[in-house]
């Protein structure tokens, strides 16, 4: 059975969302200094407050362990924890990616913003390797399949285009033992844009769930 711990308030969600925003829009628009001098004092007594309030218990492991703990239903979606860099909304610095399973392939679908950028106007390769390892990685909670990364393989076609909607999908291709192997491919407006390979080497699921 799924754990009991205590996800992510609204609030919380709603000041993650916020601070994501706000570095899009520090990257793309021209802020006079003295707004920025404005800015940089209210951040600091906002990052005192914080540092301030007690340490969070996270419990990633329990929340880690969830995603294993049954299939999402075809047309479902999750998200692999509050916190992850990709999917997670409570993120301040992540992505906010949407996951949801088609069959038994995994898509994960979202538009980048400004705070992404490699070349200019062009996503960086990392964050489109980080998007096909967490559609990977979603592929392995359909087959309810702890697994960890063993080697991602990425081919950029064409270039990752910011502020309009992309699409990863992956799949399981084979499996052998322990070694999973999988296959995705990126696509916007229809086309592929990059592909990927991913090996992940799969956990005993009574080790995974003690840690």
């Amino acid at each position: 059975m799924p754990s009991p711990w205590a996800g992510p308030s609204d609030a919380r969600l709603d000041a993650a969302a916020l601070l994501r925003s706000l570095g899009h829009a520090i990257v793309t628009h021209e802020v006079g200094d003295e707004h920025f001098a404005e800015m940089s004092a209210w951040l600091r007594a906002a990052l005192a407050r914080v540092e301030e309030a007690p340490a969070r218990t996270r419990p990633s492991l329990e929340m880690k362990r969830d995603v294993f703990a049954a299939a999402p239903p075809d047309g479902g979606a999750r998200s692999h924890f509050p916190d992850c860099i990709v999917t997670g909304l409570a993120n301040p610095m992540g992505m906010a990616a949407q996951a949801r399973r088609d069959g038994d392939d995994g898509v994960v679908c979202t538009t980048l913003g400004a705070a992404f950028e490699g070349a200019p106007g062009r996503a960086h390769g990392g964050a489109v390797a980080a998007l096909f390892d967490e559609v990977m990685g979603f592929v392995l909670s359909i087959h309810a399949t702890p697994a960890y990364t063993g080697r991602l393989s990425v081919t950029y076609r064409a270039p990752t285009p910011l502020g309009e909607e992309l699409e990863f999908r992956a799949r399981l291709r084979s499996r052998h033992g322990r070694k999973l192997t999988m296959e995705a491919e990126a696509r916007h407006a229809g086309s592929v844009i990059a592909e990927a390979e991913g090996i992940f080497v799969a956990v005993d699921p009574e080790r995974f769930a003690h840690g």
